[in-house]
Protein backbone atom coordinates (compact mmCIF):
# COMPACT_ATOMS: atom_id res chain seq x y z
CA UNK A 1 0.00 0.00 0.00
CA UNK A 2 1.23 3.33 -0.80
CA UNK A 3 0.89 5.43 1.77
CA UNK A 4 1.11 8.61 -0.42
CA UNK A 5 -2.43 8.00 -1.90
CA UNK A 6 -3.65 4.97 -0.26
CA UNK A 7 -3.45 2.60 -3.70
CA UNK A 8 -2.55 -1.48 -3.41
CA UNK A 9 0.01 -2.37 -5.19
CA UNK A 10 0.13 -6.29 -6.15
CA UNK A 11 3.29 -7.47 -8.17
CA UNK A 12 3.07 -11.19 -9.78
CA UNK A 13 4.76 -14.23 -11.59
CA UNK A 14 4.96 -13.73 -15.26
CA UNK A 15 4.58 -10.70 -17.85
CA UNK A 16 7.97 -9.15 -16.77
CA UNK A 17 6.67 -8.76 -13.27
CA UNK A 18 2.57 -7.92 -13.36
CA UNK A 19 1.76 -4.82 -11.57
CA UNK A 20 -1.92 -4.47 -10.98
CA UNK A 21 -3.46 -1.51 -8.55
CA UNK A 22 -6.37 -1.46 -6.84
CA UNK A 23 -7.90 1.32 -4.66
CA UNK A 24 -8.68 -1.52 -2.12
CA UNK A 25 -7.22 -4.91 -0.95
CA UNK A 26 -10.93 -6.41 -2.13
CA UNK A 27 -10.42 -4.62 -5.95
CA UNK A 28 -10.98 -4.23 -8.23
CA UNK A 29 -7.86 -4.81 -9.78
CA UNK A 30 -6.40 -3.08 -12.36
CA UNK A 31 -3.22 -4.31 -14.91
CA UNK A 32 -0.69 -1.28 -15.39
CA UNK A 33 1.96 -2.86 -16.81
CA UNK A 34 5.36 -4.90 -16.62
CA UNK A 35 7.57 -4.04 -13.91
CA UNK A 36 10.71 -4.82 -16.75
CA UNK A 37 9.55 -4.41 -19.63
CA UNK A 38 12.67 -5.46 -21.17
CA UNK A 39 13.35 -8.18 -18.77
CA UNK A 40 16.44 -8.58 -16.39
CA UNK A 41 20.08 -7.74 -17.03
CA UNK A 42 21.35 -10.42 -15.36
CA UNK A 43 22.48 -13.01 -18.42
CA UNK A 44 20.87 -16.37 -17.39
CA UNK A 45 18.08 -18.25 -19.12
CA UNK A 46 15.06 -17.10 -17.74
CA UNK A 47 15.92 -13.27 -17.78
CA UNK A 48 12.40 -12.60 -19.46
CA UNK A 49 10.45 -14.40 -17.82
CA UNK A 50 10.61 -13.59 -14.15
CA UNK A 51 9.20 -15.07 -11.10
CA UNK A 52 8.38 -14.86 -7.41
CA UNK A 53 8.62 -11.15 -6.86
CA UNK A 54 8.88 -9.61 -2.71
CA UNK A 55 8.09 -5.81 -2.36
CA UNK A 56 9.96 -4.11 0.60
CA UNK A 57 9.94 0.29 1.47
CA UNK A 58 13.49 0.92 3.06
CA UNK A 59 13.65 4.45 3.48
CA UNK A 60 11.30 6.54 0.45
CA UNK A 61 12.40 3.64 -2.02
CA UNK A 62 10.87 0.77 -3.08
CA UNK A 63 12.65 -3.02 -3.53
CA UNK A 64 11.34 -5.46 -5.29
CA UNK A 65 13.76 -9.16 -5.60
CA UNK A 66 12.59 -11.66 -7.83
CA UNK A 67 13.60 -14.85 -9.73
CA UNK A 68 15.87 -15.76 -12.89
CA UNK A 69 15.49 -19.37 -13.69
CA UNK A 70 14.44 -22.22 -15.80
CA UNK A 71 11.35 -24.29 -14.07
CA UNK A 72 12.85 -27.33 -12.47
CA UNK A 73 17.02 -26.16 -12.91
CA UNK A 74 19.40 -24.58 -10.83
CA UNK A 75 21.18 -22.32 -12.99
CA UNK A 76 18.96 -19.37 -11.20
CA UNK A 77 19.58 -15.58 -9.53
CA UNK A 78 18.32 -13.25 -7.55
CA UNK A 79 17.59 -9.92 -8.79
CA UNK A 80 16.37 -6.52 -7.55
CA UNK A 81 14.52 -3.48 -9.20
CA UNK A 82 14.08 -0.04 -7.02
CA UNK A 83 11.74 2.54 -7.59
CA UNK A 84 10.59 5.97 -5.44
CA UNK A 85 6.91 5.74 -6.67
CA UNK A 86 5.78 1.99 -7.53
CA UNK A 87 4.72 3.72 -10.48
CA UNK A 88 4.73 2.42 -14.47
CA UNK A 89 8.02 3.32 -16.11
CA UNK A 90 9.50 4.30 -12.50
CA UNK A 91 11.89 1.10 -12.26
CA UNK A 92 15.74 0.60 -12.06
CA UNK A 93 16.55 -2.95 -12.68
CA UNK A 94 20.14 -3.23 -10.19
CA UNK A 95 20.71 -6.78 -11.80
CA UNK A 96 21.85 -9.43 -9.08
CA UNK A 97 22.08 -9.25 -6.09
CA UNK A 98 24.91 -11.43 -5.22
CA UNK A 99 22.39 -14.65 -4.48
CA UNK A 100 22.43 -17.20 -7.13
CA UNK A 101 22.52 -20.83 -7.91
CA UNK A 102 24.04 -23.76 -10.13
CA UNK A 103 23.86 -27.19 -10.26
CA UNK A 104 25.09 -29.24 -7.89
CA UNK A 105 24.55 -26.50 -5.06
CA UNK A 106 22.42 -27.36 -1.66
CA UNK A 107 19.73 -24.57 -3.06
CA UNK A 108 17.82 -22.77 -5.36
CA UNK A 109 18.22 -19.13 -5.84
CA UNK A 110 14.83 -18.52 -6.35
CA UNK A 111 11.55 -17.20 -4.24
CA UNK A 112 13.69 -14.54 -2.26
CA UNK A 113 11.90 -12.15 0.82
CA UNK A 114 13.95 -9.13 2.23
CA UNK A 115 13.00 -8.84 5.89
CA UNK A 116 13.65 -5.78 8.32
CA UNK A 117 15.63 -6.86 11.69
CA UNK A 118 16.63 -4.00 13.69
CA UNK A 119 18.93 -2.13 11.50
CA UNK A 120 19.99 -5.39 9.70
CA UNK A 121 18.42 -7.11 6.62
CA UNK A 122 18.17 -10.80 6.23
CA UNK A 123 17.02 -12.65 3.03
CA UNK A 124 15.21 -15.86 2.99
CA UNK A 125 15.01 -17.95 -0.13
CA UNK A 126 15.42 -21.35 -1.97
CA UNK A 127 13.35 -24.24 -3.06
CA UNK A 128 13.28 -28.19 -2.94
CA UNK A 129 17.49 -29.58 -3.21
CA UNK A 130 17.83 -28.73 0.45
CA UNK A 131 15.05 -26.44 0.85
CA UNK A 132 15.25 -22.90 2.65
CA UNK A 133 18.06 -20.71 3.21
CA UNK A 134 19.02 -17.34 4.89
CA UNK A 135 21.98 -14.79 3.39
CA UNK A 136 22.11 -11.16 5.27
CA UNK A 137 22.27 -8.28 3.06
CA UNK A 138 24.12 -4.69 3.34
CA UNK A 139 22.40 -1.43 4.04
CA UNK A 140 20.31 -0.47 2.73
CA UNK A 141 19.69 -4.40 1.27
CA UNK A 142 21.46 -4.13 -2.38
CA UNK A 143 23.56 -6.91 -2.10
CA UNK A 144 24.42 -9.95 -0.04
CA UNK A 145 27.45 -10.27 2.18
CA UNK A 146 27.11 -14.27 2.69
CA UNK A 147 27.53 -16.59 4.17
CA UNK A 148 24.31 -18.69 3.36
CA UNK A 149 22.49 -20.13 6.64
CA UNK A 150 20.07 -23.17 6.49
CA UNK A 151 16.81 -22.95 7.77
CA UNK A 152 14.60 -25.12 6.66
CA UNK A 153 14.79 -28.86 5.72
CA UNK A 154 12.34 -31.38 4.63
CA UNK A 155 14.25 -34.69 4.77
CA UNK A 156 11.98 -37.11 3.36
CA UNK A 157 10.42 -37.28 -0.52
CA UNK A 158 12.11 -34.74 -2.81
CA UNK A 159 12.37 -32.38 -0.50
CA UNK A 160 9.27 -30.51 -1.48
CA UNK A 161 9.76 -27.05 0.67
CA UNK A 162 9.32 -23.32 -1.16
CA UNK A 163 8.80 -20.00 -0.48
CA UNK A 164 9.76 -18.46 2.74
CA UNK A 165 8.35 -15.46 4.42
CA UNK A 166 9.34 -13.90 7.72
CA UNK A 167 7.23 -11.86 9.89
CA UNK A 168 7.83 -11.04 13.88
CA UNK A 169 4.77 -10.79 16.10
CA UNK A 170 5.90 -10.18 19.77
CA UNK A 171 8.85 -11.74 20.48
CA UNK A 172 9.01 -14.14 18.20
CA UNK A 173 10.09 -14.66 14.39
CA UNK A 174 7.87 -17.01 12.52
CA UNK A 175 9.26 -18.45 9.02
CA UNK A 176 6.01 -19.47 7.01
CA UNK A 177 6.84 -21.48 3.62
CA UNK A 178 5.04 -23.83 1.25
CA UNK A 179 5.52 -27.55 0.94
CA UNK A 180 4.03 -30.36 -0.98
CA UNK A 181 2.87 -31.18 -4.49
CA UNK A 182 2.62 -27.85 -6.10
CA UNK A 183 1.85 -28.78 -9.96
CA UNK A 184 0.17 -30.27 -12.59
CA UNK A 185 -2.64 -31.70 -10.08
CA UNK A 186 -5.43 -31.88 -12.89
CA UNK A 187 -3.69 -35.20 -14.06
CA UNK A 188 -1.59 -36.54 -10.63
CA UNK A 189 -3.19 -35.62 -7.45
CA UNK A 190 -0.54 -36.29 -4.76
CA UNK A 191 -0.59 -38.82 -1.66
CA UNK A 192 -2.77 -37.65 1.41
CA UNK A 193 -0.35 -35.99 3.30
CA UNK A 194 1.54 -35.10 -0.17
CA UNK A 195 -0.96 -31.60 -0.73
CA UNK A 196 0.58 -28.07 -1.18
CA UNK A 197 -0.27 -26.83 1.97
CA UNK A 198 1.19 -23.72 4.43
CA UNK A 199 3.99 -24.29 6.94
CA UNK A 200 5.08 -22.27 9.89
CA UNK A 201 7.72 -22.50 12.49
CA UNK A 202 9.31 -19.80 14.94
CA UNK A 203 12.67 -18.48 16.49
CA UNK A 204 13.51 -15.72 18.79
CA UNK A 205 15.99 -14.84 16.90
CA UNK A 206 15.75 -13.76 12.95
CA UNK A 207 18.44 -16.41 11.91
CA UNK A 208 17.05 -19.45 13.74
CA UNK A 209 16.86 -21.54 15.03
CA UNK A 210 13.30 -22.22 14.28
CA UNK A 211 10.91 -24.84 15.68
CA UNK A 212 8.27 -26.14 13.73
CA UNK A 213 4.39 -25.59 15.03
CA UNK A 214 1.90 -26.61 12.30
CA UNK A 215 0.56 -26.61 9.03
CA UNK A 216 -1.72 -23.53 8.46
CA UNK A 217 -3.61 -24.42 5.16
Amino acid sequence: RRQSDGTYFRFSTGNKIAIHTAPSLPGPWTYKCAMLPSGSSIPLNGNQDLWAPDVVQVGNTYYVTYTVSAFGGQDSAIGLATSDSMDCGSFKDLGATGVESHAGDNYNAIDSQIFKDGNSYQMQFGSFWSNLYQVSMNNPPLKSTGPNRHLAFQPAGTHPEEAPYMIKNGNYYYLFWSEGSCCHLDTDRPAPGAEYKIKVCRSSSATGGFVSLSFLF
